[in-house]
């Protein structure tokens, strides 16, 4: 399970091109990895976007934004192509690093009971450990909520 302070959870993952992002490839650097049901449905709309939107001020902070979700990669390119998003999308078709970072599990959805993804936000900082962590988000608004931890958490390790 996830907690502040402690390394983050290895992973190796592919984004919507293929390719391999592996956590142990991104150290020195910060890592937004946010975790959502489902492409291009409206609440994960609203999230990619918003994340897309404020791509330069998490590229400012050093940080790189990535969105999990268990679609698969043509699924991911059509939703990145459909509203133009400018981050990186991965794939977990098994869940198991959703497992790992508590994204995965049973939730409650208009009073019905379900297991499935829950939308939630890990920070990792550059030495690798988990830095912030929302284990469940309201979409509209936390891409700003996550910039504006990471310049508090950048103000604190100076």
């Amino acid at each position: 399970m996830i907690e502040v302070g402690k390394a983050a959870p290895a992973f190796s993952l592919p984004d919507q091109d293929g390719n391999k992002v592996k956590l142990a490839d991104l150290k020195g650097r910060w890592v937004v990895l946010y975790f959502y049901p489902k492409d291009d449905t409206p609440g994960c709309t609203v999230e990619a976007c918003q994340f897309t939107a404020g791509v330069k001020a998490f590229e400012k902070l050093d940080a790189v934004v990535y969105g999990c979700s268990a679609d698969d990669a043509e699924s991911h390119r059509k939703f990145i192509a459909k509203h133009k998003l400018k981050i990186d999308l991965l794939t977990d078709e098994d869940h198991a690093v959703m497992t790992k970072y508590g994204a995965w599990g049973e939730k409650v959805l208009y009073g019905k009971k379900s297991v499935g993804v829950i939308r939630s936000t890990v920070v990792i900082g550059p030495d690798g450990k988990v830095a912030a962590h929302w284990k469940k988000v309201k979409a509209d608004g936390h891409a700003d909520q996550v910039a504006k931890k990471i310049v508090e958490l950048k103000g604190a390790a100076q």
